[in-house]
């Protein structure tokens, strides 16, 4: 099992945690019967109720385990000093201001590093789609370094926002439709 992108794996952990959350609630109405039943449940009784909370935890436990590696950026993110990005974008901030190239353009499947770089405070890079959900982000520390390598699955126009709160003026940090990725097919024809 692996996504391509955070939008599909977001839909399978909504179902997912949607089970583990029904299955916890199980866990509270029967402890709330039991509390209102006028016999007290038995050591023997119990036993299933503790095995109940071990398959609960496991259950949680195991899904992290197993999923870590179906999530696209995990590997690349562990092996980055192995990976030659084929391309690389310097971002300055400063003053409330990304300076950037105007328009970032990628192809699909290529793997990106986007290099920043913030001469004043705390900034945030986010790559967003244009319904809003965000594709990657990373924070801008001030004489730190700040770097994201990122493979763009997905073909579009993306816009970069400030992720971080960096006073009033940070409100007004967005960029539309800087970064382009093209090279997916659409109804037969190659972008």
């Amino acid at each position: 099992m692996t996504f391509e992108t955070s939008i599909e794996l977001l839909k399978f952990h909504n179902v997912a945690y949607t089970i583990y959350a029904l299955l916890i609630i199980s866990v509270i109405a029967w402890f709330a019967y039991n509390l209102t039943r006028e016999t007290k449940a038995r050591p023997l009784v119990r036993i299933p109720f503790y095995g109940y909370i071990a398959f609960l935890v496991a259950m949680g436990v195991g899904h992290h385990i197993f999923t870590y590696n179906a999530i696209p950026w995990v590997s690349e993110d562990i092996m980055r000093h192995h990976i030659t990005p084929d391309k690389t974008f310097e971002i300055k901030v400063a003053n409330h201001q990304f300076n950037m190239p105007k328009k970032m353009e990628i192809k699909r499947g290529e793997k990106v590093f986007f290099d920043a770089k913030s001469d004043d405070l705390t900034y945030g890079f986010g790559i967003f789609r244009q319904d809003g959900t965000m594709v990657a982000q990373m924070q801008v520390n001030p004489g730190s370094r700040n770097d994201l390598l990122w493979t763009f699955n997905e073909c579009g126009e993306f816009d970069v926002m400030s992720t971080e709160y960096s006073g009033p003026k940070g409100n007004s940090m967005h960029v539309k439709k800087a970064v382009i990725v093209t090279g997916c097919e659409t109804k037969g024809v190659q972008s």
